[in-house]
């Protein structure tokens, strides 16, 4: 273990050294397939972006946009689990569409602790734990989402994945151009559940 560990470490130096010597950044990622608490960790290329925060579309044209290893902070004080009005109530339904590979996936929160994710293999229906439940209704309750613009994107930036959120009436579409903590902790929540690529 101690020897893969070294040599993640030794690829990740020899990458940032590559992009960086042609403008690119690193971003590292952390997907799952699986809801599992722990993850593999990823790395994907982006052409550098003049904005305060790189973007997480990747130059590679990776099949599945990975959520950033970013320390986040906690949802806002305040922040309370959203109701559930019935099992077949959607809480959220979270679409990623575009990059270079013409991304298209798909990941719907229920009322019944369910989660179903689409993509290029078919619907797939996972249950979220009791702990991991409260925890997205929490993020989806934190009084900080009711200041996210509906609309963050960079127009100027080509094939980066775009994220669509309905959730309590709303509709929000970004890109993760812009710095927005309460979305990004919900969008990486809800990343945890995409299918690997």
């Amino acid at each position: 273990m101690r020897a893969r560990g070294g040599a993640l470490l030794a690829v990740v130096v020899l990458a940032t050294a590559i992009l960086g010597s042609t403008g690119c950044t690193l971003t590292i990622g952390k997907t799952s397939g699986a809801p599992a608490d722990g993850g593999v960790v990823t790395a994907t290329a982006s052409a550098a972006s003049p904005s305060p925060t790189p973007p997480s579309a990747s130059a590679s044209g990776s099949a599945s946009p990975s959520p950033s290893l970013a320390p986040t902070s906690s949802p806002s004080r305040g922040a309370t689990p959203v109701p559930v009005r019935g099992p077949g109530q959607k809480l959220v339904v979270m679409t990623i569409s575009g990059g270079f590979a013409g991304v298209h996936q798909e990941v719907t929160l229920r009322g019944d602790a369910t989660v179903l994710t689409r993509g290029r293999g078919g619907p797939v229906v996972h249950r979220a734990g009791a702990a991991r439940f409260r925890e997205l209704r929490i993020l989806l309750g934190d009084p900080a989402l009711e200041d996210v613009p509906d609309f963050t994107m960079n127009m100027s930036a080509h094939d980066m994945f775009q994220y669509t959120l309905q959730f309590n009436g709303r509709t929000i579409m970004t890109d993760r151009s812009s710095e927005l903590p309460a979305l990004e902790r919900l969008i990486n929540a809800l990343s945890r559940w995409l299918p690997k690529s």
